[in-house]
């Protein structure tokens, strides 16, 4: 698999064991305060079947600036704005939703809000699945402590009818800290299981970290993750001038129902 054009990537779509090949892309868009013609460029040439969304606009017409990125990159929103904190979730009309699940979660005084932003959803034949959004704190003690919030929330979607469950997301953590080994003790990390394409997820104009990352659990397989060595019709300008994070793209095979 060739690490520097996404259309080599394989193929979304459903499978013939009825199970479904997902797109999924985590960006971190710095409240479309930079170049926003940059971040639709990057996300159209992704072609993501879902989007995790962070750092949405919160304060200036969130709904509509969500609504302005849905309709300007060919998809629409699933979950998430302000109901979530900033998080957002964005999907293809494939990924047919089933019900909202997003969570505010305690806020430290004198530290910002944060949140989930989930949508349980169906794709043709595979099993429900849900996806979640997050951007968590730059607290250490309060990442942690959100870490295990999110593995909570994720527990509490299996009731709801999510067999499985993805979340892409800027943990502001990085591999081996306690947050991530938290998670990596139950979930996949998209990277560390299928490499593909950059590690680096920031700064644009010299990656240097990986602070973004999708995991999933047990069950789905990760086919495919890592940030994009190329892009179609995208200049390493762009990159740089849509905002402070590189696009990172996971692909996923939910199995069948």
């Amino acid at each position: 698999m060739a690490a520097d054009d996404p259309t080599e990537l394989p193929a979304s779509g459903p499978q013939p064991d009825g199970s479904e090949i997902v797109r999924l892309l985590s960006y971190n868009i710095r409240s479309l305060r930079d170049d926003r013609t940059a971040v639709v460029r990057v996300v159209r040439a992704v072609d993501p079947d879902l989007v995790c969304i962070q750092e949405s606009p919160r304060f200036w017409l969130p709904r509509q600036q969500a609504a302005w990125l849905a309709r300007s990159t060919g998809l629409f929103v699933l979950s998430g704005g302000p109901s979530a904190s900033g998080p957002l979730l964005l999907g293809r009309l494939r990924a047919v939703p089933v019900s909202v699940h997003d969570l505010l979660l305690p806020r430290t005084p004198g530290l910002h809000q944060r949140g989930f932003a989930t949508t349980l959803l169906r794709i043709g034949g595979a099993a429900p699945f849900s996806v979640t959004s997050c951007h968590l704190s730059l607290n250490a003690e309060e990442r942690l402590a959100q870490c295990g919030m999110l593995l909570d929330h994720l527990d509490g979607l299996r009731a709801v009818g999510a067999r499985y469950s993805a979340v892409g997301g800027d943990f502001n953590e990085y591999p081996g800290d306690p947050g991530w080994a938290l998670l990596t003790d139950r979930l996949q990390d998209g990277w560390a299981t299928a490499p593909w394409g950059s590690e680096f997820t920031s700064v644009p104009d010299n990656p240097y970290q990986r602070i973004d990352a999708v995991f999933a659990t047990p069950g789905v397989e990760v086919l495919a993750c890592g940030v994009p060595d190329r892009l179609r019709g995208v200049r390493a300008k762009d990159l740089q001038a849509a905002t402070d994070h590189l696009p990172l793209v996971a692909v996923l095979r939910i199995p069948a129902r």
